[in-house]
């Protein structure tokens, strides 16, 4: 396995893993509940992300770029020392490595 993916994998497990932490710290906060499916969703993503297979590169770029953009609109740019910045580089961090993994296996190979 590459370790760019193995890094997109773990990265995404963590941000999934942080996001059921951090719904069960304040469930009564607002937003508290796409918190907690978005958690689950990036730990199934991050499984998904350990095999060879295409679709779970599309899925953690998609599914990510979705998240933040909602959490963007709902809450605005957050604090940099806080737990939502933390989610966000976890998640760009991801995106990027699966872009790259797309990006090179689409290049001819030369026998």
């Amino acid at each position: 396995m590459k370790p760019i993916r193995l890094l997109a994998g773990i990265l995404q497990l963590i941000s999934g893993v942080l996001h059921i932490v951090a719904y069960f710290q304040a469930p009564d906060s607002q937003g508290s509940i796409p918190v907690l499916l978005f958690g689950i969703i990036y730990i199934i993503i991050g499984a998904l992300l350990f095999n060879r297979k295409k679709y779970p590169l599309y899925l953690a770029i998609i599914v990510p770029l979705i998240g933040m953009t909602l959490s963007l609109v709902k809450f605005g740019i957050p604090e940099l020392v806080s737990l939502s910045a933390l989610f966000k580089v976890l998640e760009i961090i991801a995106i990027v490595c699966c872009v790259v993994l797309l990006i090179n296996g689409k290049k001819p190979q030369i026998n």
